[in-house]
């Protein structure tokens, strides 16, 4: 059997790792707080059991790794998986904090008409190592230990909702103390809406993990247009689940709202959005959008963006304006589409 079709050791739950006590710790202090890729390299560990991992655990996900860089500090990283299928995460590196945004699958079923990813359609899911090597994999592109990325978003290629188990287990391994211990107050799962979802996303009481949800229209006529899958689950229903969410969770939810020309930036619909979160704890990101090639959509004019901002404001909304990170390099929030951008580009190697 070939390394590429052996089973994938970033799968497993580190609890499950297939090692005795000590040994375990040790292969996991390697691959998480060391990042180290290559049995070999795990000098600890006696040869042998190094050989026997190596026969039979793959350890890395990806066959390949491509970079390209932002002017402004941002990575955008395209895997090629062994299945010769593609998909992207994004490094953004601040002052006080380093953040990665990661993907759930290759490609996305959600089809969000102003979105590069939903344009390119459904390619497959992503499995549990294959989400969490992403992690990995970039730690080791930026020459930096994996635990100090502490902030990571699911909102890359995919719909994580509809990935569940496997981002579920994903999100356990990002928060489990003997692999990379992020903090659930730091991790955010990002959803177009599916309610049964995010009621799931509740009952899980060992993750605690923060919820956003891609609104982007307070009324339906509009979030049908611009989200072709959206009849699936109304607004009415994703708000009774997200107020159900936060009955049981306590935990204040994120609604991302994309800025669009003409089609959901009248003021009125900031009223209506207004009202529809009217009793919830919740905080409003406004996002311009960012442009990608083939798109038939613009972002909101500043004036409207201001006034619409104004309008929440006015009305009790928690709001801010999310200015994205990486355009020049395609990695902004809607831009993820495999495209290689005119950035400067290199292998961060696989």
């Amino acid at each position: 059997m070939t390394a590429a079709h052996l089973p994938l050791l970033l799968d497993l739950h580190p609890d499950d790792y297939p090692l005795p006590g000590f040994r375990r710790r040790q292969l996991l202090e390697w691959v998480f707080v060391h990042g180290v890729g290559d049995y070999a390299q795990m000098h600890t560990l006696p040869a042998e059991l190094r050989a026997e991992l190596a026969a039979g655990w793959q350890l890395n996900p990806f066959k390949d790794i491509e970079t390209f860089r932002s002017d402004d500090g941002s990575v955008k990283y395209l895997f090629t998986l062994p299945d010769g299928r593609q998909m992207e995460a994004v490094y953004m590196p601040y002052l006080d904090r380093k953040t990665i945004c990661v993907s759930t699958m290759v490609g996305c079923p959600a089809r969000c008409a102003f979105c590069a990813t939903g344009a390119m359609g459904f390619g497959r899911n992503l499995t549990p190592g294959e989400i969490v090597g992403q992690v990995l994999a970039v730690a080791g592109g930026e020459g930096i230990a994996p635990r100090e990325i502490r902030n990571l978003v699911f909102m890359g290629m995919g719909e994580a909702m509809l990935n569940y188990d496997n981002t579920m287990l994903a999100a356990r391994i990002l928060l489990h103390p003997d692999a990379l211990g992020m903090s659930k107050r730091r991790v955010t799962l990002s959803t177009v809406g599916i309610a049964k979802g995010i009621r799931r996303l509740a009952e899980e009481d060992d993750l605690g993990i923060k919820l956003a949800i891609s609104l982007h229209a307070p009324d339906e006529e509009t979030r049908q247009q611009i989200i072709p899958t959206g009849s699936a689950n109304s607004i009415d229903e994703i708000m009774a689940a997200a107020r159900d969410y936060q009955a049981v969770t306590g935990r204040r939810i994120t609604m991302e709202y994309t800025m669009l020309r003409g089609i959901n930036d009248h003021l009125w619909q900031a009223e209506l959005l207004a009202e529809r979160l009217r009793g919830m704890v919740s905080h409003v990101n406004l996002i311009p959008m960012n442009p990608w090639e083939g798109s038939n959509f613009i972002s909101s004019t500043e004036e409207k963006i201001q006034a619409f901002y104004d309008t929440l404001e006015g009305l009790g909304v928690d709001v801010s304006v999310r200015r994205s990170r990486g355009k020049d390099a395609g990695a902004a929030c809607g831009q993820l589409a495999l495209k290689r951008p005119g950035a400067a580009s290199g292998h961060a190697g696989a």
